[in-house]
């Protein structure tokens, strides 16, 4: 077990500052433009995969670094630089989390790199789990998956929502219903590979913020995949779907039982919470810089209490998220159970700092704040969706809820 430290050794330093050169030089002074285009941001994405940044074994590297902070000082940092952009390029590793978290070696081996592409020639991949009427509650999926025998082949039809990267990846991971009686548990997830006939893209979502990562509906009509493309195997998900059917039968409610899409929560949560205090960071910093050198009644703001207090508190809240953060990912890295939700935690409390922070900037910056010649304006709406995406803020605080108390609040 690595010792918890608040000190990252040379390595994560080194790397913060290739990442945040990068943020610094490319993503910054794009940042605004794509903003506006609402596109995917192709050029961008092959920059950082020139120089290793958009790649498989750049962030495993991140994943297994026994400091625990590797993937968190990653998100920071480049969502430091653009949280639009920063989605554009990570956008993948949610999909890839999920091969890693239910998946085979084989089907990791096999399906990992193909997410990526190759820097002369890049792909993205998503992960899709929400539907039109199941968001938070992922019991709910209507999404399903029914095997052929005859083939060896699973049939998906169903229509998936708010997946990033949604209809342009190469691969997209779906999680489906096998057995509708189980519920959660009996969901699976399949990889459909690229030029799968029967998946197409539903409608593309204009969004308040982080409008340079793509986001839309997947269609699946008919989708047909090979029976190596179930994630795990059958054996496994039959063995899994027997215990659940017995639990069911003998009305033992299955405490601990984890379903396909929550195994793939569980593990990017601490991620998405330093993604918000990467944005909160870089808001704080304008703030800071704008009330040092804005001048009113014959002195800089930020000698005014008022001002100061503010910079005070964001700050304050920053670094205590980015400390939640580190604590659940050196948890998650040494395999230490989330008794008290640590997770979920770091993921609320980092969103909801993201939001305040944010707000706190544009306030501090007054009208300057408003307009889109200064970039804290983006930040807040960028910084939104923290408070929804991979379980809102509420969903976070039933699952501490329920943890702590043993209780099962509803």
């Amino acid at each position: 077990m690595s010792t918890f430290s608040l000190d990252p050794g040379p390595d994560q330093i080194a790397v913060r500052d290739w990442i945040h050169g990068f943020a610094a030089d490319v993503m910054r002074p794009a940042a605004a433009e794509w903003d506006e285009r609402e596109e995917t941001p192709w050029p961008i994405i092959q920059e950082a995969a020139k120089i290793g940044l958009y790649s498989l074994d750049f962030y495993a590297q991140q994943y297994f670094d026994p400091s625990g902070v590797g993937i968190p000082i990653t998100m920071e940092e480049l969502f430091w630089g653009d949280a639009g952009l920063g989605l554009a390029i990570v956008g993948t590793t949610l999909a890839c989390v999920s091969v890693l978290a239910n998946g085979t070696d084989e089907q990791i081996g096999t399906w990992a790199p193909q997410m990526f592409g190759t820097p002369d020639d890049v792909k993205v991949a998503a992960f899709c789990s929400s539907e039109p009427d199941a968001g938070s509650d992922v019991s709910a999926l209507r999404t399903k998956a029914v095997y052929d025998e005859a083939k060896d082949e699973w049939v998906i039809n169903g229509t998936k929502t708010w997946a990033t990267n949604g209809g342009i990846a190469h691969v997209h991971v779906v999680v489906a219903t096998v057995d509708p009686v189980l519920g959660a548990r009996g969901q699976a997830s399949f990889v459909i590979p690229p030029g799968t006939p029967g998946l197409s893209q539903g409608q593309k979502f204009k969004k308040h913020g982080i409008r340079a990562s793509h986001t839309a509906e997947v269609v699946l009509d008919g989708v047909r995949v090979p029976g190596s493309c179930l994630l795990g195997g059958k054996e496994k998900l039959d063995e899994r779907l027997a215990r659940a059917r017995e639990a069911a039968a003998s009305g033992v409610k299955g405490k601990g039982a984890r379903n396909a899409a929550m195994a793939t929560f569980e593990a990017s949560r601490p991620a998405v919470g330093a993604q918000a205090v990467g944005i909160a960071r870089a808001a704080y910093e304008v703030a800071l810089e704008y009330a040092k050198t804005r001048v009113q009644f014959g002195r800089p703001i930020v000698e005014n209490q008022g001002i100061a207090f503010q910079l005070a508190d964001m700050k304050t809240r920053i670094d205590a998220a980015r400390l939640l953060v580190w604590r659940a990912s050196w948890m998650a890295t040494n395999n230490i159970p989330f008794e008290a939700a640590e997770g979920s935690m770091s993921k609320l409390y980092a969103g909801e700092t993201a939001k305040w922070v944010t707000a706190q900037a544009m306030q501090i910056l007054g009208g300057n704040g408003f307009t889109r010649e200064y970039p804290v304006e983006r930040m807040h709406r960028d910084s939104a969706i923290y408070s929804i995406f991979e379980g809102t803020s509420e969903i976070q605080r039933l699952v501490i809820a329920r943890s702590i108390s043993g209780m099962p609040i509803r």
